[in-house]
């Protein structure tokens, strides 16, 4: 993991369509008496929402360490990845409910309409998530906002076909079912958000990285005899820590010690992407037992 890139251009550019965008979405949706494009239209905005958090999260992840947070405020931005994540699938159980209830009771839709608003819809959406496509890669607060507008340009899609088919046909009640089937299709692509950044919120090992294998590169190295406390957990959506004790050969001068740490944390940056490293030295394993591994202690 790395320093987070700067996007602070394509969050401007981002926020800024789809600001113009909802507020035409919203207006004709309530004036055709369309489901599908309200549903549309509240997704869109929960991610400007979203988009404004994960640059404010972005924004403080640069902010220097304090005396209080002596980390800085890095893990504002898996806060974020994680608001975005919860937001989105609330929204979107607010829509399927609101379709299940219009299957019963379809009202009028103007197809034309639906069509113009969301084909528009489309290319905002999808332009937007185009902006946010290089680093959803490697940084899952940027990946949130990438699963959004490209989910958004997806259902607006869908809003397309709907508005289409019911021009031809006059079938209205087609207008909750494709607001379901899509509302579906934004939960499956949620979930993986949410499950990714309820983890890196619980300190679990970022994903690319193998405990085991960060393990055996460290006893590797010259000099190390074992090694035990091993943690590794994520300090914000793109930065890794990692804390350890390293039981070295008792028979190493002073200066090879020195030697042992730049070569050991040099490794870790550069094999596993590892920044921030504490290491301890140890002549032999401490007989005291890291507390995490001891169990909670009696009450």
């Amino acid at each position: 993991m790395h320093a987070p890139a700067n996007f602070g251009a394509a969050f401007a550019i981002g926020i800024s369509l789809n600001v113009a965008y909802v507020i035409a979405e919203a207006i004709w949706g309530v004036l055709a008496h369309a489901m599908a494009l309200l549903a549309d239209a509240g997704h869109n905005l929960s991610d400007i929402l979203g988009l404004l958090a994960a640059w404010v999260a972005q924004h403080l992840a640069r902010r220097a360490p304090s005396a209080r947070f002596t980390y800085g405020l890095r893990r504002s931005t898996i806060l974020s990845a994680l608001g975005n994540a919860t937001v989105l699938l609330i929204v979107t159980g607010g829509v399927i409910w609101e379709s299940m209830l219009r299957l019963w009771h379809p009202e009028p839709v103007a197809g034309r309409v639906v069509m113009i608003v969301a084909a528009v819809g489309i290319l905002v959406n999808g332009g937007t998530a185009l902006l946010f496509a290089r680093g959803s890669k490697g940084d899952l607060n940027l990946r949130g906002v990438f699963t959004h507008m490209a989910a958004d340009a997806l259902m607006a899609l869908g809003v397309v076909v709907t508005g289409f088919v019911i021009m031809l046909t006059g079938w209205r009640v087609l207008d909750p079912i494709v607001s379901l089937v899509v509302s579906g299709i934004v939960i499956v692509s949620t979930w993986s958000l949410l499950r990714g950044s309820l983890d890196l919120a619980l300190d679990a090992v970022p994903p690319g990285l193998d405990e085991p294998t960060v393990a055996a590169a460290l006893r590797g190295l010259d000099g190390v005899v074992d090694l035990h406390d091993l943690h590794i957990w994520p300090m914000s959506t793109t930065e890794t820590a990692l804390t350890a004790h390293l039981v070295h050969d008792p028979l190493l001068a002073s200066n090879a010690l020195d030697a042992l740490l730049r070569t050991a944390s040099s490794m870790l940056r550069a094999r596993f992407g590892i920044v921030h490293v504490t290491l301890q030295l140890e002549m032999a394993p401490c007989e005291s037992i890291c507390a995490l591994h001891a169990g909670p202690s009696p009450a």
